[in-house]
């Protein structure tokens, strides 16, 4: 299980920036086709299935509460440095309604598990089939038939890509620069494109795999890429105690302001926002008091955890 905390995580680059959101590994169950997710060949043209449907969306939340791996509000801790990143897109891996505190990982309703390959050697999510979607976009939209009747009070989800800015000092001058980060256990990957700049790579990579692009470059090579040091990260779960998540993994778990009650009857689309706290998420170790990024001056990335995990049913 992971142990309530912060971690550190750096890289071996001129620019240290990344984090290890360490995703769940160990998830066996059958993958399910979503609209946001490339369908297989024989699916293309298939109709969709009528009746209402389930339609998740992301929302990056700058002002939403900042919380610990409990589930509890959380400060900057003194010596550290933090900024809310620009969030641009999201994919998600792995999507569990739970209906009650004790309710173990896996015993939950699971509506979706990423699609994964054996192309790279081992199995791995195949980052090539699954779309990274931007805020307010739809993730996953299936028929609410797959979701059986029942009370649902919590929701987890494992999120398995993260494409996102941030703001950095060099040299007496302020800079931004894109991250791409792999985060779920073992992704197969093609290409991808962090900013502006497509870094390919056809094969496995496995959790922690970043890349970086400076987008108004203050040295001569623009993007770097490489693979995160093992480390802990924050990872919500307000039910440690009674519903832990595997070690190396950051599946978000969040409750329902009611519960979430299916009959198995309904005539309405269900839409639910996945609302992630962005607040204060990209924490490093501050060195001299300003709560200015400063990697070139050795201050050091320490933490990337999405602060927290809201489920709001419109």
């Amino acid at each position: 299980m992971m142990s309530p905390g912060h971690g550190a995580c750096s890289f071996a680059s001129t620019f240290p920036i990344l984090m290890r959101l360490a995703l769940f590994a160990a998830l066996t169950l059958v993958a399910l086709t979503l609209d946001s997710c490339k369908k297989d060949d024989d699916d293309d043209d298939a109709p969709a299935e009528a009746g209402p449907r389930l339609i998740r969306k992301f929302k990056f939340d700058s002002t939403q509460v900042r919380l610990n791996n409990l589930g509890l509000p959380a400060t900057v801790p003194a010596g550290h440095g933090a900024q809310s990143p620009r969030f641009n897109k999201m994919s998600g891996h792995y999507v569990e309604f739970a209906q009650s505190p004790t309710t173990l990982l896996g015993q939950g309703d699971v509506v979706y598990h990423a699609p994964e390959t054996t192309l790279g050697g081992s199995t791995a999510i195949d980052h090539d089939l699954c779309i990274a979607v931007a805020d307010g976009a739809e993730f996953l939209n299936i028929p609410l038939s797959d979701l059986s009747p029942g009370t649902y009070q919590y929701l987890r989800v494992s999120l398995a890509y993260q494409n996102y800015d941030i703001r950095f000092w060099f040299v007496g001058q302020t800079y931004d620069g894109t991250i791409a980060s792999f985060i779920g256990y073992n992704t197969y990957i093609g290409s991808f494109l962090v900013h502006d700049s497509t870094v390919t790579v056809n094969g496995n990579r496995a959790q922690g795999y970043w890349a970086f692009e400076v987008l108004n470059p203050p040295i001569a090579t623009p993007v770097s890429s490489g693979l995160g040091t093992p480390g802990a990260t924050t990872v919500v779960n307000p039910l440690f105690a009674t519903s832990p998540i595997p070690a190396g993994s950051c599946l978000a778990t969040g409750a329902f302001a009611s519960p979430l009650v299916i009959t198995g009857n309904e005539t309405q689309d269900k839409v639910i926002v996945v609302s992630l706290s962005t607040n204060k998420s990209f924490e490093w170790t501050e060195l001299d008091g300003d709560n200015i990024f400063e990697p070139a001056d050795g201050e050091t990335v320490v933490d990337m955890g999405v602060r927290g995990l809201i489920p709001i049913v419109q």
